[in-house]
């Protein structure tokens, strides 16, 4: 079958196919699917990319803009996108609904929440500026909360939080630093997961986003956020999506500022009936140490990004969530194990005071 009339993508600078092949069949869907819904194809720019191999390009339409996502197959499986996007659509949030989707091909395309993040937003300076937008995200993840059943996810299970763990020591200790684990070392880090897994794993389990941050909140009005990148979605605790939310591998926040979103949030929670405790205190201890299963999963997801994926940008927010990590180990008594450790592996010779310790 021959593709000679098949009108070509423009050839734009940002834009580039490394596999000529997957350029063509991009060029055939697009000028299909363009025609289906109104699209002008020689609008086609790129919109961004993210840590995995999608990609992401922005289209006109006859309403606005629409966004096409560029999987391929062989490397990113698009079915987890298409059911969260509905199960969100569903439950009343704000995400991009599913337009076209061409699974063989991996290209999609989708309605757009616009170009500017919450995270685009944010005064770093004055963090009670930012209020309005974080109870707009408490309130987003607790209408995404109370639409949860179990057996529709994946389970957030032990097996899922070891082999999230795991990546600590396997990318961040043993390749980025370069440090080969000793007997000791192995001893503490797998008495401290166990505490971790164990004190995570004793909250009640909801919908988890999994990176509801900031960076993938979208404002798409005065009113609303929209929320992206929900494809690794899980039923698991719920102290997770507020630790991300406030826990950012990406930007930090004082205590007080941080406590005072966190409280709000399990205000409103408790009072829509989620399953948070009766105890604002032993929710937070929930809430600090799901995070601090976070970072360490994160500083061993950002050296894979460095060393396997070839993007070394990531590693530059280490000094963010070492501290995130140092900062929880220090309050728990049976987590100052960890922190002797990651204070070693950091050549850390005098530990910084983070307040006093918490039973």
């Amino acid at each position: 079958m021959s593709h000679a009339t098949t009108p070509q993508v423009p050839t734009q600078p940002a834009i580039v196919w490394n596999d000529p092949t997957r350029a063509e069949q991009f060029s055939c869907w697009l000028s299909a699917t363009a025609a289906q819904h109104g699209l002008q194809i020689e609008s086609l720019r790129l919109a961004s990319a993210d840590a995995s191999f999608r990609r992401y390009f922005r289209i006109d339409a006859p309403d606005g803009s629409c966004i096409i996502m560029d999987a391929p197959p062989d490397k990113e499986n698009s079915a987890p996108f298409v059911k969260v996007a509905a199960l969100m659509q569903a439950a009343g949030v704000h995400a991009p609904q599913v337009l076209a989707w061409d699974e063989p091909l991996g290209f999609m395309l989708l309605t757009d929440l616009g170009a500017q993040t919450m995270m685009q937003v944010i005064n770093r300076d004055d963090p009670g500026a930012n209020l309005p937008r974080y109870l707009q995200a408490v309130d987003a993840l607790i209408t995404w909360q109370l639409s949860s059943q179990p057996d529709v996810l994946p389970p957030y299970d032990e097996a899922l939080l070891r082999r999230e763990l795991a990546l600590f020591p396997d990318w961040y200790i043993s390749r980025h630093k370069g440090i080969v684990l000793d007997d000791a070392m192995r001893q503490t880090l797998d008495k401290s997961f166990d505490q971790i897994i164990s004190q995570n794993l004793s909250w009640p389990s909801v919908f988890v986003h999994r990176d509801f941050m900031p960076r993938n909140l979208m404002v798409s009005g005065p009113d609303a956020l929209g929320v992206l990148d929900f494809q690794d979605a899980v039923y698991g605790p719920i102290t997770y999506d507020i630790a991300s939310l406030m826990r950012d591998a990406f930007l930090s926040w004082d205590e007080d500022f941080c406590l005072d979103v966190t409280i709000r949030y399990w205000e409103k929670a408790r009072k829509a009936g989620l399953p948070v405790g009766d105890d604002f205190g032993e929710f937070y201890r929930g809430v600090e140490w799901m995070g601090l299963q976070r970072h360490l999963k994160v500083a061993g997801i950002f050296a894979r990004l460095t060393l396997r994926d070839g993007k070394p940008q990531y590693l530059a927010d280490t000094p963010r969530f070492i501290h995130y990590i140092r900062a929880t180990c220090a309050r728990y008594r049976e987590l100052k194990p960890l922190l002797r450790l990651v204070e070693k592996l950091e050549g850390i010779e005098e530990p910084a005071v983070f307040g006093f310790g918490r039973q």
